[in-house]
């Protein structure tokens, strides 16, 4: 039994410790989280361009089946038509294909997948398929560790499903969207590992881009983010993204705070 103890406090250490500038605020790194564990997180998102303020709360349960394979089930709700009601949900896998480790580093890549419904009417050319359109994405992840640095990559294409319920005329018809991102992370403290309940505080910075294949529109965002852990199983986040340069009509995102906790269960599922 103490033997099994250590092995999971190491287990535990090694994932929000070593590994901890990978837990990106506004992206998925293709690493995943331990097997056999369940992650719960709530989001909140507060944006300035509707333009009103207005807000959006993101209920999510993660699973980690095995080192290769996790998935996320998420909600969305949000008062931005009026009157704070549930839009509708969203389906995230992500599997890990490479993996090539080494003592201080490792390089991985993984193959992700989303599904999303949302019964918002839509009004901007935007693809956001965490709350603002139903449709479905696919893509690429790239991570690379390099001791306290980790830089990240991904490459997404998404495909919008416009239904007559929530087309408006003389709107804009999204239809299909490429996404790309470039993260990194900084681990700060601690600056000795000592201890799996010394906490963490991560420094992040991301650009966050798309482009519309039909229109030629597209965008780029900033995100600076900071991280806190805490007990290597308690996680808060708190971001900003603005946009750097773009032509993209009437985003939602353009403008946008992000505050999220997290709280992690390891090795509970049989």
């Amino acid at each position: 039994m103490k033997r099994i103890l250590v092995l999971a406090l190491m287990i535990i250490g090694a994932y929000t410790n070593g590994f901890a500038q990978e837990l990106y605020v506004f992206t998925e790194p293709a690493s995943n989280m331990p097997t056999k564990s369940i992650g719960v997180r709530i989001t909140n998102e507060g944006m300035f361009n509707n333009p009103d303020f207005v807000s959006r709360t993101i209920p999510e349960v993660m699973i980690g089946f095995n080192k290769n394979l996790m998935m996320h089930a998420q909600g969305f709700l949000s008062d931005m038509d009026g009157k704070y009601r549930l839009e509708g949900g969203s389906l995230y896998a992500k599997y890990r294909f490479l993996s090539l480790d080494e003592a201080h580093s490792h390089f991985r890549a993984a193959a992700f997948g989303r599904i999303s419904s949302s019964n918002r009417p839509n009004f901007t050319r935007d693809i956001n398929l965490e709350g603002d359109n139903s449709g479905w994405q696919t893509g690429l992840i790239f991570t690379q560790l390099l001791h306290k640095l980790a830089l990240s990559a991904t490459l997404g294409y998404a495909d919008a499903i416009i239904t007559d319920k929530v087309l408006r005329l003389n709107t804009p018809q999204p239809d299909k969207m490429l996404s790309y991102s470039l993260s990194s992370g900084y681990l700060v403290l601690p600056v000795v590992y000592k201890d799996y309940k010394q906490p963490n505080f991560n420094v992040y910075l991301e650009l966050l881009g798309k482009t519309d294949p039909s229109s030629g529109q597209s965008y780029l965002d900033i995100a600076p983010a900071i991280q806190v852990i805490l007990n290597s199983t308690t996680r808060i986040d708190l971001g900003y993204r603005f946009q750097a340069t773009g032509n993209m009509d009437n985003r939602y995102t353009k403008n946008m705070y992000l505050l999220r906790a997290e709280f992690n269960f390891f090795n509970v599922l049989k």
